[in-house]
């Protein structure tokens, strides 16, 4: 009988750093990306930081693009060479790329191509329901369970659980970025600039909602604050969510630290991905929500 090898993997969308791949043994697919017409490779070709630059001084708005079915075989195959007996692939969320519907699809082919593949290797799929830290913070949880010898059921069944019930809260400080991607309109934009007035953006299980317009900076951290304590299961760990302001994204840890009475579990660099639609100067945070909160 084969002795089980479980693996994780998930994708760059994540914000899962290559060394914290490395470290904690997580399979890492790298999302394209064009910018000013050159095809590169989140994480391959560029560090989160080095994109910050990169989106400012681009002559044309980068676009993103899914995994296609026919790459995420590739991966199936290679971890099927290497002796894995069961891959927990976690995805971007499903209702904002087409990346879980072409892992599902390309789990088929394979086993279709392969009779005995569902014998020697299981592929299970956990829709993360959203963007960066939501699921990428889960999976770098899950390989540290999986080291302290936690078994397939234990580990899906915490992704699924973080997965539904984890929010992205973020403002961004400049509304070109979320101008050009739609997520506020243009005409909410250009009035927000007059006014000097920050939108305080949600996203669940993909779904972007603007909360309320911030007025003035000094206003930021306070309202952020004030609504972790209102929707945060208490005392589950939180991630804080950063662009190129590393600064004020230390001043609201220390904040959140105050209020809650426990640390981030983690600061968070926004990718790729959040990038493209609330630019790199952000900040933000990402909790379990209550039931209530979810409502």
């Amino acid at each position: 009988m084969r002795k089980q090898m479980i693996r994780l993997m998930t994708d760059s969308v994540s914000d899962i750093t290559k060394e914290q791949a490395e470290s904690l043994g997580i399979r890492l697919l790298c999302m394209p990306i064009t910018v000013d017409g050159k095809p590169l490779r989140e994480i391959e070709d560029f560090t989160k930081e080095e994109f910050y630059p990169m989106i400012e001084n681009s002559r044309e708005f980068p676009s993103t693009a899914q995994l296609t079915p026919f790459e995420i075989a590739e991966a199936y195959e290679k971890q099927a060479a290497e002796g894995c007996t069961d891959l927990i692939f976690v995805t971007i969320g499903s209702g904002g790329s087409g990346t879980y519907a072409n892992a599902s699809a390309a789990r088929q082919t394979y086993y279709d191509e392969h009779p005995d593949a569902a014998k020697r290797m299981r592929i299970h799929l956990v829709d993360g329901r959203n963007y960066t830290a939501t699921y990428g913070y889960a999976v770098t949880e899950a390989a540290k369970m999986l080291r302290r010898g936690a078994g397939v059921p234990e580990i899906t069944d915490f992704l699924e659980d973080w997965c539904t019930h984890a929010g992205l809260y973020f403002v961004p400080m400049t509304l070109k970025y979320v101008k050009r991607s739609g997520r506020v309109s243009a005409a909410a934009a250009f009035a927000g600039e007059l006014l000097g007035l920050k939108p305080f953006c949600r996203i669940v299980n993909c779904k972007s909602t603007v909360l309320q317009k911030i007025r003035g900076e000094q206003a930021i951290i306070p309202k952020m604050v004030e609504t972790v304590k209102a929707d945060i299961q208490p005392h589950t760990p939180y991630i804080v969510m950063q662009g190129k302001n590393q600064k004020l994204a230390q001043d609201f840890g220390a904040a959140l630290t105050k209020a809650l009475g426990y640390p981030p579990a983690a600061y968070w660099s926004i990718g790729a991905a959040i990038c493209c639609n609330a630019g790199p100067d952000v900040v933000g945070f990402v909790i379990k929500r209550t039931d209530a909160a979810a409502e």
